[in-house]
């Protein structure tokens, strides 16, 4: 009985080494990953493993996973433009490896690759693009920089084996003595479009006093050319036209009675 038993604990045992053996010998390859193989004999080897469960020669080789699905990275950048403005731009990067270089990617990087070459090559470029624009074309053409980033960057990026999908400004401001400047400028313009238009309406003001003269001229001259041709007369005129306004303007007085010359009124006055 006892020889039963023992032969049992063997075989429990042997079972036990083996399902040890063969759960260190699988290894799963999820979605958006691929493995690269270590060898101890045979180094890294140049075949990139895709997706499912996989062998291995426990303690002889070892799988290392890389994702491969694009990941955002956003790297601050403070640089000087053309016009010696200091500038601070944080560029917001989507990246993933290149399935073919991962061998490559880990003898020469290791597996935090992103931390070791992005922020160094976005420095790089960031600065050398940055300097060939002064700080008001930065603003004007920003597109353009954008542009010259994204494609000095990407070919930075590729010689490390690494594919950017998208490349983007998300921040971009300058240094408090270009804000004062900017901010001065504007309140100059103001005050220059504020004076051209004090201006402007001092020189219209100027030409309607100048016609206003010139019509009170016109109707002085013509005033004196007719005294010249009608003599008296035109004074006699306008003697009657007054004296016509005067009578109609008594003529409609309640007070007022109108009594022709000679006749004498109804009421005796007193004699004093």
């Amino acid at each position: 009985m006892a020889a039963i038993f023992n032969t049992l604990g063997k075989i429990g045992l042997g079972l036990a080494v083996a399902g040890g053996v063969a759960q260190t010998a699988i290894y799963n390859v999820n979605g958006g990953e691929r493995a690269v193989i270590f060898d101890r004999f045979q180094g890294v080897k140049d075949t990139v493993i895709g997706e499912g469960t996989h062998f291995l020669i426990p303690g002889i080789q070892r799988a290392i996973l890389f994702d491969i699905r694009s990941r955002p990275r956003n790297v601050p950048v403070i640089t000087g433009s053309k016009d010696l403005q200091n500038v601070n731009i944080t560029l917001r990067i989507l990246f993933r490896p290149m399935v073919t270089s991962l061998p490559k990617i880990y003898m020469n990087l290791g597996e935090d690759y992103d931390e070791r070459v992005l922020p160094s090559i976005t420095t790089e470029v960031l600065k050398a693009v940055v300097a060939q624009f002064d700080a008001s074309e930065l603003i004007t053409q920003r597109e353009l920089v954008s542009q010259r980033v994204n494609e000095e960057l990407t070919d930075r990026a590729a010689t490390f084996g690494l594919l950017l999908d998208d490349i983007s400004l998300t921040h971009l401001t300058f240094g408090r003595e270009f804000s004062q400047a900017v901010e001065a400028k504007q309140v100059a313009q103001q005050d220059a479009e504020r004076a051209r238009y004090v201006v402007e309406k001092a020189e219209q003001q100027k030409k309607a006093a100048i016609v206003n003269a010139e019509g009170d001229s016109a109707a002085a001259e013509m005033v004196a050319q007719a005294f010249g041709d009608a003599g008296e007369g035109l004074i006699e005129l306008r003697r009657i036209e007054a004296a016509e306004d005067i009578a109609y303007q008594l003529s409609r007085a309640r007070n007022v009675i109108y009594l022709p010359e000679g006749q004498q009124a109804l009421i005796s006055l007193p004699q004093n």
